[in-house]
């Protein structure tokens, strides 16, 4: 258990170089004394980073801490899954985040499975109950749904196909997540629905993020990250104030653990429990 008496999750990419691994390498030993129920590794478009991620999940379980590696399905067979599972399997690694995953540029559409429920429900009828799975959602609706309510049917599809739970896209509205949590349930769904967590540390970076994966950023916010211009050190103080109270929020709604997308830094995601165990 954490500092905070809440269980806490890490995010983290595989990197591209050896000087990177040895930085995330460092970054993770900075977050450690966090002690993380698990670190999760991302996974690029149609398995893009597979021998990176898997690799990063390696030295993470080496490390004494469970790992959980992101798994997308976009492009792959049911022979491919396969094989992936057992490898994953082999290594000792027992949680899945589940995806649809994104396709590379200039790929066209294939593979056997279309969406991400078909994945939770292959890895169920292949592996049992050798994985808890995670699966994805998003309180401010996913960008490429067609209505919210499709996009509400299509998250509680992929609960009932198999998943333990789930973790969210980053938001800073609590009311969306709470909302969100609220209508899944009326739905049927009944596993944990964790918050994801991004700290802010780059207004540029932020900004570039948001647009791609359809996460709002309240005006305010917005205007007052612009505001900053250049001044990093005052945007860091801004998002520490921010993010620690949609924490507090989060918190004090009764949130069933809280995910913390890394960006393979320390620093914030340590200032941030850092101000909520002191609160």
């Amino acid at each position: 258990m954490s500092v905070l008496k809440l269980p806490i999750s890490l995010e983290f990419f595989p990197p591209k170089t050896p000087e990177g691994a040895e930085k995330l390498r460092l970054v993770r030993q900075k977050l450690y004394p966090l002690q993380p129920e698990f670190c999760s590794v991302t996974y690029g478009a149609g398995g893009s980073t597979q021998e990176g991620t898997f690799a990063t999940v390696a030295q993470i379980q080496a490390e004494g801490v469970s790992a959980a590696c992101h798994f997308s399905c976009i492009g792959a067979t049911k022979d491919s899954v396969r094989t992936e599972l057992a490898t994953l399997k082999a290594m000792g690694v027992q949680r899945l985040v589940a995806l649809r995953g994104d396709l590379p540029s200039g790929y066209g559409a294939g593979g056997e499975f279309q969406h991400a429920s078909d994945l939770v429900a292959f890895i169920r009828a292949e592996t049992g109950d050798d994985f808890h799975i995670e699966v994805a959602a998003y309180p401010e609706i996913h960008p490429q749904a067609k209505s919210p309510e499709l996009d509400l049917q299509a998250f509680a599809t992929k609960v009932k196909a198999g998943a333990n739970s789930a973790i969210t896209q980053y938001f800073y509205n609590s009311d969306a997540y709470f909302r969100f949590v609220d209508d899944a349930y009326k739905l049927g769904v009944d596993v944990p629905v964790v918050p994801g967590i991004m700290p802010i540390t780059s207004s540029s970076q932020l900004l570039r993020f948001s647009d791609a994966c359809g996460a709002e950023i309240p005006r305010w916010i917005r205007l007052r990250l612009q505001a900053y211009g250049d001044d990093v050190e005052s945007i860091k103080a801004f998002g520490l104030d921010v993010v620690s109270d949609l924490c507090e929020q989060l918190i004090n709604g009764g949130v069933p653990a809280i995910h913390f997308y890394t960006m393979n830094q320390s620093a914030a995601t340590l200032d941030i429990v850092k101000r909520l165990g002191a609160a």
